[in-house]
């Protein structure tokens, strides 16, 4: 096996043109890492906002020539010693090392073992890459940093987006009455996700519409965080993944109110590769762009109109 490998690097961080699609060195697989042949690599926003130099740029500083990205799916190739949960030949999918660098945009990716899970079988390669992050995000925002039960309403703010479209299904799975937002485009495909009430933000008043709920997961920050503390009953709880929320007007409201940053945990991952598996949960991959054209996937990200689900890179056809 070459020692090379393709990788999309950035020389500085900037537009999307700083990434180059280029040789860069094949890692080796650690001590409990496996080196992964990718197939697929999942975009996620903080994808762009780090190759832009905001993000998590600031926990690795000017380590140029830099890969980044962190979600991926694809085959163990090889193993390190001491390595005990993968063998060679085992497809399989995670978040690596996040919020540390993950070097993910690359045909090889060591990564620690217990940064990942076994694919699915009735999962793809492209749908799986599109999971971990948005679905760690969601469920630790649920579960980790919330406490949602079984019974209980929730609001979810964006149910169209890559973490709102898997938090819908995820707290529709876990037994919660799901209410959430999103535009008149999406409003059917939210609904097809298993919502309970879907609110069009561009024809309805949301606070009009929305009877108080006991917990409410705001996943896209400063423009809707205050309508969500708002939409929370006391005694309730409002998490948020994008913004920091008014701690004293939840306080004066009798709410518990956080934000948090995911992070990877071997179990979470395996209880949503048990979801997938089920069929109860799967990712709308929008569009797909070969590794060579990663430049173009973040243009896409960052302006796309549809706000709709995860765009992926293809690594093997």
């Amino acid at each position: 096996m070459s020692n090379m490998m393709k990788a999309a690097r950035i020389h500085a961080y900037g537009e999307p043109d700083v990434l180059k699609y280029e040789d860069a060195p094949r890692p080796e697989p650690a001590a409990g890492e496996v080196l992964v042949k990718v197939h697929a690599i999942g975009l996620n926003p903080v994808d762009w906002k780090t190759r832009a130099g905001s993000g998590m740029s600031g926990r690795y500083g000017n380590q140029f020539p830099m890969i980044i990205g962190w979600d991926i799916s694809g085959v163990v190739e090889a193993v390190g010693s001491s390595v005990t949960k993968f063998k060679v030949g085992d497809a399989v999918f995670g978040m690596v090392r996040f919020p540390d660098n993950g070097n993910a945009y690359a045909e090889y990716v060591a990564a620690p073992e217990h940064d990942l899970a076994l694919k699915p079988q009735n999962v793809d390669f492209l749908q799986a890459a599109a999971i971990p992050l948005a679905a760690l995000t969601a469920w630790q925002g649920f579960f980790e940093e919330g406490d949602l039960q079984s019974g209980q309403s929730v609001f979810i703010q964006a149910g169209a987006g890559g973490v709102g479209h898997l938090a819908v299904q995820i707290a529709k799975a876990k037994g919660a009455y799901v209410i959430s937002t999103a535009s008149t485009a999406n409003v059917e495909f939210v609904r097809s996700l298993g919502a309970d009430e879907v609110i069009d933000y561009r024809t309805t008043r949301v606070e009009e519409a929305v009877t108080p709920v006991d917990f409410a997961l705001d996943t896209v920050g400063a423009a809707t965080l205050a309508q969500s503390l708002r939409l929370v009953k006391a005694g309730g709880q409002l998490v948020s993944i994008a913004g920091q929320p008014d701690m004293d007007e939840a306080q004066r409201r009798g709410i518990k109110a956080s934000r948090f940053l995911v992070h990877t945990n071997e179990s979470q991952l395996a209880q949503i590769a048990a979801l997938m598996a089920a069929g109860k949960l799967k990712t709308t991959v929008t569009q797909v762009f070969p590794l060579a054209e990663t430049a173009q996937a973040h243009q896409a990200g960052e302006t796309r109109d549809l706000r709709r689900g995860k765009i992926v890179l293809q690594v093997v056809p």
